[in-house]
């Protein structure tokens, strides 16, 4: 074993062409990675912390994205100087990476087998067979829950969390010297994304990887972490021992970043009042709602099961309260959305100021559009591209036929200035907006039919952290001025704590507590609730990870054979409201 530094990179320079030359991406770079330690390079989207790990990896996109200065040494060889041929010798053997989203990095068409077996056989002299018994040893290192039958199954027959598991499988079936690893918590559940830290963590254990961890969560740096640098623009501002970074940070940078992380326990001591009022009617009444799918199969095509995706759940929502549902997914939060907003079919009874929203007609599901609105979580995928950013926003008031061009033109100019927005950018496409930019235009556009409703379906969780404190401030200021109702879906409970005013936690199909925010997060009665809050990572590199149970055997599923169904969850009150499954 070697007692120098694994890896090291020396003033690297990583530049894009563009019609005015050279652009730099990242800027005069430096560091060192030992053997098992783990390098967190934190910052928001845009200052280099991906570009930095292509440019190890030899994945730039040539010609238009090179490295124009310094070095890369992985021991005693230069990456930057070799020819492709050699550097695809490196790569999955002696450097592997793991993406943010695996359904993006597995291939749609081959088994999971194959592709696992596939990148073994390429670094090693293994026949197929020798390879595909690495390959499940690899799955079972990951504890991925029977793993022969996951060699022969394809990754859409996989949950996200199993995916990325697969991931890691085959990054660390060669135990490459480095592992880098690319945001591969920011898509997964707060839960499994505990199981797949530990995981990480023990795997490091056994085999002395070190970690290149790429990250904009705090918390996730804070629990993983040895060493941090923080990234603005593509230049290195500052670096240190996580625990002496967190204590005193020295840059204004590290400082508003780390301010920006949303904690557990800072909704409580802010004491943040709800402006709704018990004594009004509520904007949404939910009672009973049951949603359901059919699954054909069979010689006949018939239906042969059932996803219960919704099972009795009743709640509502009040005139400027923030109501969160919170849950994993699949335990339906965003099914609940689209029925409340009739893009389901449903059973049950749905009411929206008073009105029921099953069997409107036409006229009646327009109306409904303009008391109940959504913000989406990806908001480049809900902006049409080759439209201008103003008329994405006048659309809804063309639909309903309110006003003059002029006076629509004047509106969007007025509800850009709400949010934070210039009524110069009128005029741009979506493309010209970062992500909190973009998101904001959804808002603005949600805003524009002054509904009585926004879901709000994790519309800040793909957003760097201080641009959801930003957000999620302009949503408090847009509440107290205009009385909005919010639904608040996240699997962020420590969002959703800074956020709520009630909450309800979801848990297949069903609501297994609720209560307000300090019920529900101040005294967590349900094991579930409970699992999810002491999941989340804290900010905080002098406390313990706490240690969890992992869990074995198959995840419950919310589907059932035709005729059968899950047990009904029966609430029980403690008392002022606080329900919790008996």
């Amino acid at each position: 074993m070697t007692t120098g530094p694994v890896l090291t990179v020396a003033g690297l320079e990583v530049s894009v062409s563009t019609e005015g030359g050279l652009r730099p991406l990242v800027q005069d770079l430096s560091f060192s990675l030992a053997r098992g330690e783990t390098l967190a390079i934190a910052g928001e989207s845009g200052s280099g912390k991906s570009i930095t790990s292509l440019a190890i990896m030899g994945l730039l996109p040539p010609p238009a994205v090179r490295v124009t200065g310094g070095a890369i040494h992985l021991g005693d060889t230069d990456l930057t100087r070799l020819p492709e041929r050699r550097l695809q010798a490196v790569r999955g053997n002696r450097i592997a990476m793991i993406f943010q989203e695996p359904m993006t990095s597995l291939n749609p068409v081959l088994t999971i087998g194959t592709q696992v077996t596939e990148a073994i056989r390429a670094h090693s002299d293994l026949s197929r067979r020798a390879a595909r018994d690495e390959a499940l040893a690899a799955l079972k290192a990951v504890r991925i829950s029977q793993p022969e039958r996951r060699l022969a199954q394809y990754p859409h027959e996989l949950s996200g969390g199993m995916r990325q598991r697969v991931m890691i499988a085959m990054a660390l079936a060669l135990r490459p010297d480095v592992l880098i690893a690319d945001e591969p918590t920011t898509a997964l559940d707060v839960t499994v994304q505990r199981e797949v830290l530990d995981l990480m963590r023990d795997l490091q254990r056994q085999t002395g990887t070190a970690i290149i961890l790429i990250t904009h969560d705090m918390g996730v740096v804070a629990e993983m972490a040895d060493r941090v640098i923080v990234m603005q623009q593509g230049r290195m501002v500052e670096e240190g021992p996580v625990r002496q970074l967190f204590a005193a940070p020295e840059h204004p940078y590290t400082r508003a970043l780390l301010a920006a992380v949303p904690r557990l326990g800072a909704g409580a001591e802010r004491g943040r009042q709800s402006p709704a009022e018990p004594g009004n009617p509520p904007v949404a009444a939910v009672n009973e709602l049951r949603v359901t799918f059919d699954i054909r199969g069979g010689v006949l095509g018939g239906v042969t099961h059932r996803v219960h995706a919704v099972e009795q759940v009743r709640f509502d929502i009040r005139p400027g309260e923030t109501f969160a549902l919170v849950g994993e997914s699949g335990c339906g939060k965003s099914t609940i959305a689209r029925a409340l907003a009739g893009l389901v079919p449903h059973h049950g009874r749905i009411e929206i100021a008073g009105r029921s929203v099953a069997g409107l007609d036409r006229a009646g599901r327009k109306a409904l559009c303009r008391d109940v609105q959504i913000v989406f979580q990806d908001p480049m995928a809900a902006l049409d591209p080759r439209m201008r950013v103003g008329d994405l926003v006048a659309e809804p008031l063309v639909i309903h036929g309110i006003g003059t061009r002029a006076e629509r033109r004047t509106t969007v100019a007025a509800l850009f200035e709400r949010v934070g927005l210039s009524p110069e950018h009128l005029d741009r496409y979506p493309h010209e907006f970062s992500g909190g930019q973009r998101q904001r235009i959804c808002i603005a556009r949600a805003l524009a039919l002054r509904p009585r409703l926004i879901i709000l379906d994790e519309s800040v969780s793909a957003l760097d952290v201080s641009v959801q404190a930003r957000v999620l401030a302009l949503l408090r200021d847009l509440q107290q001025e205009t009385g909005v109702a919010y639904l608040f879906i996240s699997h962020d409970m420590a969002v959703v704590e800074n956020v709520a005013d009630r909450v309800a936690v979801m848990y297949l199909g069903q609501i297994v507590e609720t209560g307000t925010r300090d019920q529900v997060f101040g005294n967590p009665r349900h094991p579930y609730t409970r699992r999810l809050i002491e999941a989340v990572p804290i900010p905080d590199p002098t406390r313990s990870p706490p240690v969890q149970l992992r869990l074995a055997g198959e995840v419950p599923s919310p589907v059932h054979p035709l005729g059968s169904g899950p047990e009904r969850v029966i609430l029980r009150d403690l008392g002022a409201g606080h329900l919790v499954a008996s």
